[in-house]
Order: C-alpha cells, then structure tokens, then sequence
C-alpha cells in the first residue's frame, strides 16, 4: 500500500499534530434574508481574512466553501 505525501494541489499533506480549522458565519441564513447586499460584503470579507490565513501560515485549504458559507482548512 502507497501512502500519499502530497495534497491534490501538490502540496505536502501535513504531519505530527494537526489542526482543523472550521469556519462558520452564525446566523447566515437570516441575514441574508434580512440584507442580501450587506451579507455578500460580509462573506467576502470573511473569504478573504481566511484566505490570507491560509497563505500566510501555510495551511492546506482542504475546502474552500462547504456548507453555505464555512471554510475547512488543516495546519
């Protein structure tokens, strides 16, 4: 049996002690209801402070939109 070192996007998976990271807006849906124009600008804030995350620590995105507006990432 192989095991696999590196993630989809070529990246090294990530060994010792790992952490996951969920993200989630609470209360998504009803703000969207409320302020679909104001909730857009809050999930594309929140894209981008978990993007830089990510980049800058060098995590692993393992999913960039699962459930509504989460992120997944490991590090």
């Amino acid at each position: 049996m192989t095991t696999d070192t590196k993630s989809p996007s070529g990246l090294p998976l990530p060994t010792g002690t790992i952490t996951f990271l969920f993200t989630d807006i609470e209360g998504s849906t009803r703000l969207w209801e409320r302020d679909p124009d104001l909730m857009h600008e809050a999930l594309i804030r929140h894209d981008d402070i978990v993007t830089a995350g990510v980049e800058q620590h060098r995590w692993m995105l393992v999913r960039p939109r699962g459930e509504g507006d989460s992120f997944f990432a490991v590090f």
